[in-house]
């Protein structure tokens, strides 16, 4: 399952990037073909003349985002963002239903991307951490632990002027110094 929802990730990470590459460029240069790609006339019979660079940017932007956590393998975080972006195909339905945009690409292009979005945000939420992730933070912490014990024995040594044992010289009765890594 965690293989299947890193591929899904990366396509849903991957595949906004496109759309807004060509929906920024499409809206700069030639609007027609994005317009009607997204579900509404075009400009000068539709009313979807000014929306291009933000839609482009958004995707781009989201995309960029879920990309970067998911690199960072922040995977409970890339299915919070992904819940929260939800959001933003079910508006994108909504507005073509209310712009008289054709049902078929309501549902059939947004209305299927909120639903795979959030059932790979569902995904990664409950995925359980790995064995790899569990014995990593557990030596970290172990790591911290025993450089927090370190630390305080030496600043007590340092504190207290403490005699007995050896020097790093080998000279004995002289004053126990930390040794150095």
């Amino acid at each position: 399952m965690r293989r299947f929802t890193t591929v899904l990730t990366v396509l849903l990470g991957v595949f906004p990037l496109t759309f807004g590459t060509q929906f920024l460029f499409n809206g700069l240069f030639d609007g027609h073909g994005a317009a009607a790609n997204f579900g509404i006339d075009p400009w000068p019979t539709g009313t979807a003349a000014g929306y291009f660079a933000v839609k482009g940017i958004r995707d781009i932007a989201l995309g960029l985002s879920i990309l970067a956590l998911f690199a960072l393998r922040q995977r409970r975080a890339t299915g919070v963002v992904l819940a929260i972006t939800t959001l933003v195909p079910i508006v994108d339905m909504i507005t073509v239903f209310t712009h008289d945009g054709p049902a078929a690409t309501a549902l059939g292009v947004h209305g299927l991307t909120a639903l795979v979005v959030l059932f790979d945000a569902v995904l990664l939420l409950r995925e359980r951490p790995t064995a790899d992730n569990a014995q990593t933070a557990q030596t970290a912490q172990t790591a911290q632990t025993a450089q927090t014990a370190q630390t305080a024995q030496t600043a007590q040594t340092a504190q207290t002027g403490e005699t007995g044992g050896t020097s790093q010289t080998g000279e004995p009765g002289e004053a126990v110094q930390p040794a150095h890594s």
